[in-house]
């Protein structure tokens, strides 16, 4: 099978001890691509470097909304510059986190509406993170124009009526191990089986978000685990293994624009 994680932060220094070994891993459980996701400019450039070194590792630049109060235009630019580079293939992660507020919404908000802009500018598709924005992630994104964007809501989390909206606008949505738990997934497990084939992404958000049962033996999430979110979304669906992983693979490189 062919398996792309779309949305893991293997540049954590959590790895840096065994990395290859990891890799390792994950190509044993057919993950034969990863998307390595920038939050902040530290992040993106060591991404960049893993990409540059590994075929099959693709990256993208930009702030998490954690980091906001950090961005500024120089941050901007140089990530515009970045997006030049052909291992670079989406803009993100960005977007709004209510929750934790490491950042304040004022900052969150300029950002966020600032990145979309700019990936725009450079068209790439876009990486988001929504947390508890009650409505506001959702107000942005349909107030910025008409312009086709693509993108993918990462690590979805929302409710029946937001996923429809993520659809309605045209975007992807991302499904991490949150799938595979048993109280904690319930709500997504229902939703899932809603979402058009062509539209869903699987990914991992490594080193978070372990699925089960892998949760129940190790702390850090990697890789090769998202092969038990694919396992667990075609049980849902009543699908073939490796008719889904395919489909799903398609979408990827759909979305990101590569192995075309």
């Amino acid at each position: 099978m062919r398996i792309f994680d779309s949305h893991c932060h293997i540049d954590d220094r959590c790895f840096d001890e065994d990395f290859n070994e990891m890799l390792q891993r994950a190509h044993a459980a057919d993950i034969q691509a990863m998307m390595v996701v920038g939050i902040n400019p530290k992040t993106t450039k060591k991404a960049i470097a893993l990409a540059e070194a590994h075929d099959h590792l693709f990256t993208s630049v930009g702030i998490h909304p954690h980091d906001a109060k950090f961005c500024t235009d120089e941050i901007i630019e140089g990530f515009k510059a970045l997006a030049q580079h052909p291992k670079v293939r989406a803009w993100g992660e960005t977007g709004l986190d209510f929750n934790r507020m490491h950042s304040p919404r004022a900052d969150q908000e300029k950002w966020f509406i600032r990145q979309i802009e700019a990936a725009d500018e450079v068209d790439l598709p876009m990486i988001f993170h929504e947390r508890d924005s009650e409505g506001r992630f959702l107000e942005i994104l349909t107030s910025m124009g008409e312009r086709e964007r693509q993108g993918v809501v990462h690590c979805f989390s929302g409710s029946k009526d937001e996923m429809f909206h993520y659809l309605d606008l045209g975007y992807h949505i991302g499904i991490t191990g949150i799938l595979t738990i048993k109280k904690r997934g319930a709500l997504l497990r229902e939703l899932v089986a809603l979402i058009p084939e062509d539209r869903i992404l699987i990914e991992t958000d490594a080193p978070y978000l372990t699925p089960a049962p892998m949760k129940n033996k190790v702390r850090r999430n990697e890789p090769a685990f998202v092969r038990q979110v694919l396992l667990t979304l075609a049980e849902i669906k009543g699908m073939d293994v490796e008719s889904l992983a395919d489909i799903l693979w398609e979408n990827t490189c759909r979305l990101y624009g590569i192995f075309k």
